[in-house]
Parts: C-alpha cells; structure tokens; sequence
C-alpha cells in the first residue's frame, strides 16, 4: 500500500486495542523495555499480507557475474532505459501470504532452487500505534525468515565485518566496505546485534550532519498522541507491503492494516511448530524469527535475557532473502491503482499527496495546479531549515508548465484583462492567485507571498461576502483555480512591440553519408506533407508558423521559395567563419502560398546532391544561419537540423574525436560529459537572446560528440533524437513518427519561466533543459509539453505551520500564433513541525526524478564514483534518520522504511546502475551523453519508467481482455520459458520469445511453424488475422501512445546473443557491469543506515 492511498481508519493512539489472545502489549517476559531480543533483518513492517517463505520451486536466479568495480559504482548495464516507471502492473502477482521471507545459506550456490516449506503458523507481533504512515519494517540484517531446515549454522565470520574469505555481498564490491558485508546471496547472522561483543564492523564515516545519529535511547521517542510509552517491540504498524508473486504455504490470517496487538502482560510462551524449534515472538512487525545465542556470539543485547526455548535444536542458519518479501514497486503500482484510480483528484486541499504517475486519474482543479503539471518531492514540507537538514529529504518541485491534459480534462482558461493587464503585487510582483486575501470590504488585498497590502484598481473591485470571499471569486478563473493564462500586454513583449508569428527553419545534412543512407530523400518525402501539420492556435484554419529551408555540408545552400517563383533560387554561402543570411525577402514563407515551389524544392535536393564526394560537415555555422535568419525577420523560432557526422570541417566549432574508453571510472571521466569547447554555450546565450530553438536529430555511423553537439539544444530548450546506424528500412517508422511529433506539438517560444515562493523558502537550484543569465529567470528559446523544469527549494526563515508554504510558477512565452501569454501554477503545501509527517507525506517517484537528475549533472564536474557515493549517502541519512525519529525503537537489525518510501531503494539501485553512472563495456561515450541529457528535463512518469521498466507477459491474460496484462517485477526469475513478454522503459521496446512458446502461439504471432525459425532481432510482426496477433500489436501501439518517443520493437529469442541486451533491463537483478541486485542493495542501504546510527 501506498501513502499516497487513502488509509484504512485505525484506532485512535490512545484507545484501547483490539487483544489478540496470546500476544503481549508490554516487554518481553515482563523485562524492561531496555533489553527487547534483537532481531536483525525483518520483512517489512505492518500486518504483512505478503511474505512469502520461497520462491516457487524450481525459479531460481542467474548465477551472479564475476566481480566489478566498488559498491559505489552500482548501476545498469547497456540500453538507454533502464530508468523507469515500475512496471505498471495491473494486478497483484499472485496470492498473498504471511508467510516469511528466507536466504540460502551461503554456502548454497545462487541458482539452486529452496526446499519446499510446510505450513507454518504466522509469529504474530506486538504493533506500535500506526501513524497513517506505516513504517516497512523489514529485518533484513539476518534476512533469515522462517524456512525448511537447513543442516548447520552459519560461521561466526559472517558478521558485518567485512569477511575474511567470503566473496563480497553481490560479488561485484570487493573489498570495497561498502558491500562487502555479506557473503554472496546471504545476509549476516541473526541474532547479531550492532555492537556485538567480538564483531567488528567497519565504520564508514558519514558526513557531518549525520555523524550526530545515535541508536535510539531503550523508551524510544514519545509522540505527543500516544498514551504511555512505546515499548520496544513495537512499531507503528500500518498498511501491507509488497506481495509476493508465488506462495509455497497457505497464508495465515493476516490482521486488518494497522491494528495494533495487545494482550496480558507477561511473559510470551515459546511458539512451536515441527520446523521451527523455539522461535521467539518477533517485535516491531517484523517477519524474522529472532533466536537464541549461537555458537561464538554472546547473547542478543548482552545482558538481555533471550526467550524461547533455547535448550532445543539450533536455530536456521540465514537464508537468502526471498525476493518476494522485500517492497515490490508493481504491487505498490497496482495498490495504488485500486485504491486512487477511480475517484476524481480533487485539488481543493493543501497538501494533499496526489495518486502515483502510474496511476490514470482525473484531476478536478478547484485552488491548486494539477500534478500533471506540478509534482513535490514533499507535500509537507519542515518548518525549519534544521528540520530539513536532519532530515536530508530534498525539498524540490518537478513542473511542466505546458503538459498536455488529456481529453476530459479543460486547457487554462485565457483571462484578458485588457490594457491594465493582470492584477500583481506591488512589492514581490506575484500575480493574484486564489491565495491572496481581500481586505477593507474589497478594496485591498493582502500577499500571500510576501505580506505586502496593495490597493485594489478600481476596474478590479468587487464585495466580499460574509466569509471574506469576493463575491465573482467562482467567476474569476484566477480566484478559483490553481492553473490558468493572462494575455500579456504590450509591456511583457520585446523592445515593447508585439511578437510576430514564430517562423521553422529546415536544415538538411547532405553530405555523402545522408545522401548514402537514403536519409535525404526520405526527409524531403516526408515534409512534403508534414508542412500540412504545423502546430496551430485553437480554431485557426491554418498555421502561422512560417518556414524556411537550407542544406549543407561544409558550405550552407539557402533558398528562395517566394511564392511568385518558378522554380526554387539556390545561393551558396562558403565563408563559413563569418556568418550571413543572403536573402530575407523569400527565405520564410506561408506553406500554403508558396506550396509549388516548395514541393518543387523538394523534389529537387535529394537529385542535386545525388553524387556528391563530400564527406565534411560543419555545425556551428549553420545554426548562427538560422539564428541570423530570424534575426532578421524579427521572429522567435526553431531549427531542425538533420546531421550525420562529425564536424571536422574547417569551421567555428570544428570538433575532433575525443572518445576515449580508458577514462572511464578515473577522475577525467567527467571530461567526456564536458563540452569540447566553449564555442557552444556562446552560441547558446545568442539563440536564446534571439528566442530560437533547436531541435537536433543525429544519424551517426561512429562517434560524433553527443556531449557538445547538444549543448545548443539543451541550453534552447529543444531536444535532441539519436539513430545510430540508420538504415531507411529499420529505422524510418521511429524516425518519421518522431520527426511528426515533434513538428506538431505545441510549442511555446521566447519564454522566461520565474517560480516565487511565501516567505521562509525560495528556490535555489534549477534543473533542465534551458538557459539562466541570473539566479531567478528561467529563459527558453522554446518549451514544448514534454519538458520539465525541476527546482529545488531551501528554508530562509521559519514556516509556520497555520499558513503553510506557496509556490507560484508563473511562465511568459509566445504562443504559435504569436500571442504572448502568462501561463500561472499556483501550489499550496504543508509545513510540519513533527519529521514524521513529512517522511508521511513524500513522493519517491518525484524523489528520484530529482536525485538521478541531480547526480546527472554531478558527473559534469565531479568522479563518477563520487556521486554515487553520495547518492548513497543521502539515502542512507533519509532512512536512518526516519528510523532514529519516528520509528519506534527495535532491534538494530531491522530495516525499517517509512511507508512512502518503501520503493526508494530499489528505484534508487535503478538509478546508480543506469549507463551513466555505471556504464557497460558496450555503452558508448555518446549513449551516455545522449541518456544524461535526455533525463534532465523528463517528468516524473518518464523517469519513473526509465529507471523501473514495465514487464508485461502476454499469454497470462485471456485473449479476449482489452485491458494491459497486469506487469511482473523487472527480474529474470519472473520470466517463464513458456511465455513471452512486453519490456518496455519508453525508449526500448522488448518483445522476449521463451524456448517453449506454444507452437500454436508462435504461428498466430510470427507467422512461423517454430521457435527457431523466427528471426531474432525482428522489429515489425507480421499483420496477421488473428486474435493473438490483433492484441500483441494493439498492445504495442497503445505502450508507444503512452510515450513521447516512438519505440522500436526488438524481437528477442530466449539463449540468443540479444538477451544480453534485454537482461540490461532486468533492473532488480545483478548487471553485468557490476551494478548491485535489489536484495544485495537493500543489504547494503541496511548497513549504511546502521553505521549512522551507531
């Protein structure tokens, strides 16, 4: 379950609670709080209706691949996706259970499949008194979690300690001390506590906000609602976590989400069951049994009694931690789905936590933006800049001033105010919002922003009625709603004259590698009737939008295309260091006027430049060409270049071939996210002054600079495409389908973006794709409805906690048709004075969409290793100090995680294995470019995807159902050899083909009689008449339709050479690059968080 769900009531804090005959509210054996048994790893916490004891027989896991670089470089190998939304499941994965998680023995190699296990009874717990937050306990220090016996115990070596002859944790972190904790595939021994007599850890020193972590003192902290002391078994329980996909025991009754046990006090009798002698009653929700002394450690705490029967046989060594007791994202997804899908997002409330971005949803605004174009890190943000630093939780907001709104929900609505303009305070300049206050009957206002009281125009005024309120608020779009535009007066345009309407300049590669791959005269077939689709306002009849046409090599060709020639004019202009337009008059043109002539054109330059020799290109001339040209027509606009190679040519911005592998994981490796030279961003600063965009697409054979080439891009607000290898008949579907989109979509030109916040924060940082001449002014030659801005805030005075926190985003562009426009995003948060609402009330998806774009651009100036590291780091201070704060005290080997935060280390892991932070050996210096600009201005639904890529299996669901196949989580031991399956991350599209498809299935989708005459690496199915093939392919264009670039379906057979491609993307497994497991990684978070708190 997730926070952002609605959550099941629970008793209040201090009432009485339902008993549970046989489980005790107070102490172990009626001891003090102080000595609670330790019990290292639980499952996660809450009345778990998931934990399962093994995976199914006979799933086992890939043997690990041998060792990698450190624990810091944990990250993906190959494939620009692996970043994603989780798999947007549909449905649970299988039947739940409470039964608990188990590792294989260390000596146990990974693939070997687990004993069955028997029936067992559940070890029920004393809960905490639940916040709604509920806290995932998972005691994953022992990972060891109820399971068919296993002959002997383990070692006394496998401590934390780093072990003396053990492999490391994932195999991949040798010696590192940083995973080199747990032996492979098996976590440390139960009953260990930290401070084991005896054992030593190694101490990983944390910065300095967190060296002050100490363990929690024995009563644990008192939240001010409870009545009496928290004891130390307890936990805040709440609702269930991840279920597990595949159940080997009938589950036991789970209690309801968030009761809390109690009973009569005493002591608890030992539970038996035939396999598992003497398991003492856990605490703190946690599905591990804790156990008695073994052989070499002292007893659990020292000094503490430990209960159960200790005389009888020894307790299990520690299993491998089943994968399907840990927070699965699909489960997380499909909760969320149920229980937020169906009932209108109302925005009326401050602070409210909005469904996931897996979730469809509508949105009803009524005060504040929808979050299709805002989304917090926080909704309830510290009222203190301490707060905040303790808590490490980065308090950002993901917006995308432009999102497209699907059908059912109304665009802004347009406020003219006429030559006035729109109503601001005088002092901040904000613009009036919902939030603002009317005074003196009407005739002033008070800021919401900044406190300052301005007077109301008198074309403006209006009574309040006996509420306060103006009685037109209902009226006045920006009274009552979050989001809405003013039409700007003359006042908001350049050199105070209005904008004229912004002009498409076409610019086509075509030297001998463009004219060779057939690129050109696809291009000019295309745009023929592609010119019929430019973006347009509202109702109009047709675009306003101008064009124009050049083409180039090492000199630039530009046309006439007036509409009163002939036939097309050519000039040439071959002084290419210093820049000029030869013609205004005929180079931008109304489509429809001059539509012969450009046809004409055309049909002539794939003829013209047939034979050409010319291998040279240049860049940085012809992007000043087309900047010069809409200088001169006093217009904003953007370019489309169409470039093959690398600009080698004698020219401004010549480039030479600076790929170099051996820097990779060495201090210089950032230099190969660096621009060559400074020609670039100088260029830059001069589109953006000129309001021109640029939109790049890239057809490179080799090594063309990605890093560089797309500074101009980046910095203009435009995007850059990539077809490595293009060849007309692979690629022309995903080329064409981008190129169509991007020329539609609707655009916003010369923009400057500012957010203004109510007093105490402001914003500080800013992420994306765009340019800033000052700390406060986001500009952008352009801004379409895909782009985000992502800003970071940080506390300059104290909040309070009545009033809450403002964010206003107010953005000013030029609309297609050439209107300027304020487009206004008005939000309303929280602000807490207890941690434990905050950590209540985040969003991990936001979360990571702010980390990986923050260590994205951490690469550029820092050691790859290190921002992983730090990375980490932050992580490991979020969960421990949620674990210092508002946990309730419990045994150090617990993992406990807030319940909104379940997935941040899974996600996470995604992240530090992505290609850019750890790259594979077939991972180019441009691939790595090309991601780490791409997810610097994706929303939270593309990173989500990304980084999580969906699994879909397809012969699951019945033929018949319209709806996606529920996904399974992103592992190899989801895939069945029987089945096939959709992998997507929203640049990569998998079809997998297991060994043993149906021969029948095979046939209705690839037109073949067997598995192995179909063609591995197939992009296109074949069109046949069927109802296997109607849903396989309705299926994959409803996968493209969700996403802003098309994917190209590879089609993989199971054992061929391309599953190593399609495995890049199994995100919860090991990667080849070295980049931790999932289960590996949360041993790891575990030890980090524990080191802090020690």
């Amino acid at each position: 379950m997730n926070v952002n769900q609605s959550v099941p009531p629970v008793p209040s804090f201090g009432q009485p609670q339902p008993v549970y005959p046989g489980y005790h509210q107070s102490s172990y054996g009626g001891q003090s709080g102080s000595t609670a048994p330790t019990i290292p790893y639980g499952a996660y916490n809450g009345p778990v209706p998931g934990y399962q004891q093994t995976p199914p027989q006979g799933m086992s896991r890939a043997p690990p691949s041998s060792g990698a670089p450190p624990a810091s470089t944990a990250q993906a190998p190959c494939g620009q996706a692996a970043y994603g939304q989780f798999g947007q499941g549909d449905v649970q994965n299988g039947p739940s259970s409470t039964v608990q998680m188990q590792r294989l023995p260390g000596s146990q190699p990974f693939g070997s499949p687990l004993a069955p296990v028997g029936n067992q009874p559940a070890v029920l717990q004393p809960y905490g008194p639940p916040p709604t937050s509920a806290q995932v306990t998972a005691q994953l220090s022992g990972m060891q979690i109820s399971g068919a016996v296993a002959p002997a115990p383990p070692s006394s070596g496998l401590g934390y300690g780093p072990p003396t002859s053990l492999a490391s944790a994932s195999g991949s972190f040798p010696n590192s001390g940083l995973y080199g904790s747990y032996p492979q595939g098996q976590a440390p021994p139960l009953s260990q506590a930290q401070g084991h007599p005896g054992i030593q850890t190694p101490q990983r020193s944390a910065p300095s906000q967190a060296s002050g972590f100490t363990p929690p003192a024995s009563g644990g902290p008192r939240l001010p609602s409870m009545t009496g002391p928290l004891l130390p078994g307890q936990s805040f329980g709440g609702p269930s976590v991840s279920q597990p996909n595949h159940v080997s025991s009938p589950p036991p009754q789970a209690l309801p989400p968030g009761t809390q046990m109690t009973g009569p006090l005493g002591p608890l009798p030992p539970m038996h069951s035939p396999q598992q002698p003497g398991y003492q009653p856990q605490q703190n929700g946690s599905f591990g049994p804790a156990r008695g002394p073994q052989p070499n450690y002292g007893s659990p705490y020292p000094a503490a009694p430990t209960f159960g029967s200790q005389s009888g046989p020894q307790p299990l060594p520690p299993k491998r931690l089943d994968p399907d007791a840990i927070p699965s994202p699909i489960q997380v997804i499909e909760d969320d789905r149920n229980n937020r899908g169906t009932e209108p997002f109302v925005t009326g409330v401050r602070g409210q936590v909005p469904p996931l971005v897996t979730t469809n949803f509508l949105v009803k605004d009524q005060g504040n933006a929808s979050p299709r174009y805002i989304r917090c890190t926080s909704y309830n943000i510290p009222c203190t800049s301490d707060m905040a630093k303790q808590a490490q939780v980065p308090l950002a907001a993901v917006i995308k001033p432009l999102a497209r709104l699907p059908p059912e929900e109304a665009s802004p609505y347009v406020v003219d105010h006429g030559e006035s303009g729109p109503l601001r305070c005088n002092r901040c300049k904000a613009y009036m919002c919902p939030f603002m206050q009317f005074i003196e009957g009407g005739r002033r206002f008070q800021c919401c922003f900044c406190s300052c009281i301005n007077d109301v125009p008198p074309q403006y005024f209006q009574h309040l009625d006996h509420t306060g309120k103006r009685v037109d608020a209902y009226d006045r779009p920006e009274l009552s709603l979050g989001s809405y535009e003013f039409l700007a007066t003359v006042d908001y345009c350049k050199n105070n004259k209005f904008p004229s309407p912004p002009a498409f300049i076409f610019m086509i590669d075509v030297s001998y590698n463009a004219i060779r791959t057939g690129l050109v005269r696809l291009l000019c077939e295309e745009l023929k009737s592609l010119l019929d689709f430019l973006p347009r306002e509202g109702g109009a009849e047709e675009s306003a939008i101008r064009v124009g046409f050049v083409t180039y090599n090492k000199v630039l060709h530009f046309y006439n295309v007036k509409s009163s020639l002939a036939q097309p004019q050519m000039m040439v202009v071959s002084d290419v260091a210093d820049m000029f337009v030869p013609l205004l008059d005929g180079f931008l043109v109304n489509v429809n006027e001059s539509r012969a002539v450009i046809t004409s054109l055309l049909d002539q330059i794939p003829e013209m430049f047939a034979d050409t020799r010319e291998t040279e290109t240049v860049f940085v001339p012809v992007i000043q060409a087309g900047m010069e040209a809409l200088k001169a027509a006093e217009c904003a606009g953007k370019l489309f270049l169409f470039h093959t190679s690398l600009p080698i040519a004698e020219a401004p911005g010549k480039l030479k071939n600076r790929d170099d592998r051996k820097l990779i994981n060495t201090d210089k490796e950032k230099t190969l996210f660096q621009p060559q030279t400074g020609a670039y961003q100088t260029l830059a600063k001069e589109c953006v002054a000129q309001g021109c965009c640029v939109d790049l697409f890239l057809f490179p054979n080799q090594y063309v600079d990605v890093a560089t080439l797309s500074v101009v891009p980046q910095l203009t607000g435009g995007s850059v495409y990539k077809y490595a290898c293009f060849q007309v008949e692979n690629d022309q579907e995903r080329f064409l389908s981008d190129l169509r989109r991007d020329v539609q979509k609707v655009v916003g030109f010369d923009a400057v973006m500012r957010v203004r916040t109510s007093t105490g924060i402001r914003a500080v940082d800013f992420f994306g794709a765009f340019y800033m001449s000052n700390t406060t002014d986001v500009e952008l030659a352009g801004l379409d409805g895909d782009k985000t801005v992502t800003v970071e805030f940080k506390h300059d005075d104290r909040l309070n906690e009545e009033s809450g926190a403002l964010l206003q985003c107010a953005l000013l562009y030029t609309s297609c048709a050439g209107q300027r426009r304020l487009r206004i995003h008005n939000l309303a948060l929280n602000c807490c004075t207890q941690l434990a609402d905050l950590y209540r009330n985040c969003e991990t998806d936001t979360l990571i969409n702010y980390m990986a774009k923050f260590a994205y651009r951490g690469v550029l100036n820092s050691p790859v290793k290190a921002v992983r590291d730090t990375l980490i780091t932050q992580c490991a201070q979020i969960l421990a100090c949620y674990r210092k704060n508002c946990a309730s005290p419990s045994s150090a080997g617990q993992l406990i995680l807030p319940e909104c935060m379940k997935l941040l280390p899974v996600y996470l892991n995604c992240v530090l294995k992505s290609d850019v932070l750890q790259p594979g050996a077939e991972i180019t210096t441009d691939d790595r470019a090309y991601v780490r600009q791409l997810v610097t201005s994706m929303d939270v639904a593309e990173t989500n995807v990304f980084f999580y890529p969906r699994l879909l299996p397809l012969t699951k669901s019945p033929i018949e159902s319209t709806t996606e196949p529920p996904a399974v989580r992103a592992s190899e031991e989801r895939l069945s050899n029987g089945d096939m399956y959709l992998l997507e991350n929203g640049l990569n599209l998998f079809l997998w083909v297991g060994a043993s498809v149906q021969q029948g299935v095979v046939q209705s989708l690839f037109s073949v009689s067997s598995f192995s005459q179909i063609t591995s690496g197939l992009s296109v199915l074949p069109v046949l008449d069927n109802p296997l093939s109607k849903k396989v392919r309705g299926l994959i264009d409803s996968l493209r339709a969700q996403r802003s670039r098309y994917m190209k379906l590879i089609v993989v057979k199971q054992e061929d050479k391309l599953e190593m491609l399609f495995k890049h993307f199994l995100v919860e497994d090991k990667s080849l690059s070295g980049g931790a497991s999932y289960v590996d990684f949360l041993c790891h978070m575990h030890k980090e968080i524990r080191q802090l708190l020690s």
